[in-house]
């Protein structure tokens, strides 16, 4: 152990849920840059976005596996004390997760709410990218609500990049962030755009420059909002 990661007290446990592994390494690679103190484990389900793309929609028994995962992950006890927050990475189950939060005294956050607010503090016209073409209509909708609960009316362009999520899968990380800038000409009207998935981060680099506008990313912006709500509730 180095002398600068023994320098770091060891915060809080912190619960990850993912349907999808490519989104482990950049919330893994977020938590290092924003809050490298946090206990982070995971919790992977695979088959919950092959689920979701066969049904087409998100049913009752969808919905009680987040009540599952979620029970599972706040329940835990172990490295950090006893799970003090769950963060989801899976931007399609907006809904899941949110009828999760009720249910647990714990924070929980879904994957792209605070990308969301920081793009809704920068324009009317924003532009969502993402590579999982379930998660587009939730990424509306989810938007569309946070603006329409902000009195806000804006107007949500969405651009679906075709093949990078399977590029990814097979291990063409720069065919993946090719593909997504690919996207670049349909997003010119934007006043804003955000990278709609964990696993799309890393594609910031090549998209940012074929845009005069700010391309926003999810992991960085959940971490911190996570560890700032987990303090309010007196948790660090």
């Amino acid at each position: 152990m180095t002398a600068e990661t023994s320098a770091v007290k060891p915060g809080p446990r912190i619960a990850l849920i993912h349907a999808l592994e490519e989104s482990v390494v950049p919330a893994r690679v977020a938590f290092r840059a924003y809050w490298p103190a946090a206990r982070i484990f995971d919790l992977l389900d695979t088959s919950l976005a092959v689920d979701l793309a066969e049904a087409g929609r998100l049913d009752e028994a969808m919905m009680g596996r987040f009540r599952t995962l979620a029970g599972y992950a706040a329940g835990t006890t172990g490295a950090g004390g006893r799970t003090a927050g769950i963060l989801f990475t899976c931007s399609a189950f907006a809904p899941a997760i949110d009828a999760v939060k009720p249910q647990l005294p714990i924070p929980v956050l879904r994957p792209n709410e605070s990308a969301f607010e920081a793009a809704l503090a920068t324009g009317d016209r924003i532009g969502i990218v993402v590579s999982f073409g379930p998660s587009a209509d939730s990424l509306r909708a989810e938007l569309s609500a946070m603006a329409a609960a902000a009195g806000r009316r804006i107007e949500v362009t969405i651009a679906v990049a075709d093949g990078a999520l399977a590029a990814l899968k097979s291990g063409d990380g720069e065919g993946h962030d090719e593909r997504v800038a690919g996207t670049a000409e349909r997003l010119q009207g934007c006043d804003v755009v955000v990278l709609g998935q964990f696993s799309m981060a890393r594609a910031q680099p090549k998209l940012q420059p074929l845009l005069s506008v700010p391309v926003l990313t999810t992991p960085g912006a959940a971490v911190e909002a996570l560890r700032r709500v987990t303090a309010r509730a007196g948790i660090t």
